[in-house]
């Protein structure tokens, strides 16, 4: 048999266990034809056979993505870009150069600021004011659960010192009442009647942007966490129907549905039908929505991720607030339920230790009424966990979706959750190590663009716990640490198994798609804390290489 493509000369990561040194990988027409020892390797080759010459490097799976925002992330790429500004000076400058640059935008969009450069994590309107005052600028955080805003943006939204805070979100104010300039969670709704929506033509050119980028990071399919809720012609079901249309998707996605939470269980029929359009398009290998994604928390930082014990004050003493759940648990566990039933998964944000509850919950009353099923749910993010629940992820069979970039000691982590949350939450900050000697499944994320979709770096911090400019010890402790193999597992075969992609990706075997990532150096032939020095440099998809370092 000869082969398009062989690989030889390098560590083989299968997709679990310790890489192989003694393997051949043959590619034929987009698919993993042969799996051999490297000594039958030369029975492979043909005249027309290309021989990629691993030198040493590792051959792994392509990554994929267990929780990302693509089109989001390409669309502020292309607009005002604070991701990164170094300090609020910074950013102020971003600001004022991006308004220069683009004079005819009659509002500035964008976003990427940090919380930890701005006193308490808020940003005020009049620092924007200062460098542009005739246009309405709103530019979301970097975590995208807050958003800051000028005066113009403000006026033009109608609010004032007499404006309500929405239910599920508020509004940092002055001394005299009036919006201070930083809106979290829902409150970022309030300029939605009068803001731009993206246009068809820059959501689609978002997501080439995104597809480029992430490619070149090795990352070969992905879950997108907010497909649907921003309007027909719009928005991001539309981009990724074009790209399929046009062949123009490369890489394989899964969509999760947004689940609207100022709405109820009647949306779930338009949520099933949905699912079943692209199911009968012909083209659901391509791009599916069979996942529901279900926002049940905020986020720490802005305490309005849901926590069983109450936030403390500056003095830290303890206040009243335990954060927001956005969806009643009556309403999440018959959602759930009716989801699962209908024979789809649900992706999860649960940040705090009662969201996390609250989700396993529904998931194991639908186990209860529904019996067993496929549906592959998971939790995100997963920043406290309390001891009594790592196991029920196994028990309900629940998929721990972690973010290991966020795993270490950073300035916003330190400066602006920690000190506000109890001694016991303090200690179980995503105790990763702890849900795998449990026995939890576990894929793995990148929540890009709120931080850097890079596979590599968010491995590194998965197994050193401590990030490459950390001075502080691993964060909670070095038993939350993760082996090596097991964080590229979580990125390659763990994340195809949430995506139901676990038939054809993930996985080094016969029979598979050819998406394949070529790393140098060999990261298990590393130190952990050397970890940094690999990087991609070559990524196939389906048996072409679409991206090769330095070219």
């Amino acid at each position: 048999m000869n082969v398009d493509v062989l690989f030889t000369g390098g560590a083989v990561f299968v997709g679990e266990g310790d890489p192989r040194t003694d393997l051949a990988v043959g590619v034929t027409d987009g698919r993993i034809t042969a799996v051999v020892a490297a000594s039958e390797a030369e029975r492979l080759c043909g005249p027309t056979t290309t021989t990629v010459d691993l030198a040493g490097a590792l051959l792994s799976p392509g990554f994929q993505d267990a929780h990302i925002h693509p089109i989001g992330g390409g669309v502020e790429a292309l607009q005002c870009d604070l991701t990164a500004a170094e300090s609020a000076e910074d950013a102020v400058r971003t600001i004022a150069a991006y308004a220069a640059a683009n004079p005819d935008e009659e509002w500035i969009l964008g976003g990427g600021w940090s919380m930890d450069h701005f006193v308490g994590g808020a940003p005020t309107r009049d620092l924007i004011d200062a460098v542009v005052g005739d246009r309405p600028v709103v530019l979301s955080s970097r975590d995208h659960h807050s958003a800051w805003a000028n005066t113009r943006a403000i006026e033009l939204a109608g609010l004032s010192a007499d404006s309500v805070d929405p239910e599920d979100g508020r509004m940092e104010r002055d001394a005299e009442g009036f919006p201070a300039g930083t809106f979290h969670e829902g409150a970022m709704n309030l300029f939605d009647e009068v803001k731009p929506v993206p246009t068809p033509e820059l959501t689609y050119r978002g997501l080439m942007h995104a597809q480029s980028l992430l490619i070149a990071q090795g990352v070969t399919g992905w879950q997108d966490a907010w497909v649907g809720a921003d309007g027909p012609g719009t928005g991001t079901l539309e981009a990724y129907e074009r790209a399929v249309d046009e062949g123009t998707l490369r890489v394989h996605v899964t969509g999760s549905q947004w689940w609207e939470r100022d709405r109820g269980l009647e949306q779930i029929p338009a949520i099933i039908a949905r699912r079943d359009a692209r199911l009968s398009s012909g083209t659901a290998d391509r791009f599916q929505l069979g996942t529901v994604k279900m926002m049940v928390d905020g986020v720490a930082e802005n305490f309005t991720a849901a926590m069983l014990d109450p936030y403390l004050d500056a003095q830290g003493e303890h206040t009243c607030n335990h954060g927001i759940e956005f969806i009643e648990p009556e309403i999440l566990n018959e959602a759930v339920r009716q989801i699962d039933a209908a024979g789809m998964q649900v992706h999860f944000h649960a940040l705090g230790d009662r969201a996390v509850r609250s989700a396993l919950d529904a998931v194991e009353a639908a186990r209860n009424a529904n019996g067993p099923s496929d549906g592959r749910h998971h939790l995100a993010h997963l920043q406290v966990v309390a001891a009594e629940d790592t196991g029920r992820f196994a028990e309900i069979d629940a998929v721990a979706n972690l973010q290991m970039l966020w795993a270490t000691h950073e300035e916003q982590l330190d400066t602006l959750t920690l000190p506000f949350m109890s001694a016991r939450a303090a200690t179980r900050q995503y105790p990763f190590g702890d849900l795998v000697r449990d026995g939890a499944r576990i894929a793995a994320g990148s929540d890009w663009p709120v931080s850097t979709a890079d596979p590599l770096a968010a491995i590194h911090i998965g197994v050193t716990r401590v990030g490459p400019e950390t001075h502080a010890g691993p964060l909670g402790g070095e038993e939350q640490r993760l082996n090596l193999s097991t964080a590229f597992a979580a990125y390659t075969s763990g994340t195809a198994y949430v995506n139901h992609r676990d038939h054809d990706t993930g996985w080094i075997r016969e029979g598979y798609l050819a998406n394949l990532v070529v790393i140098e150096p060999n990261p298990f032939a590393l130190a952990p804390e050397d970890l940094a020095h690999a990087a991609v440099a070559q990524t196939w998809i389906e048996g072409s290489r679409v991206y090769t370092r330095g070219s």
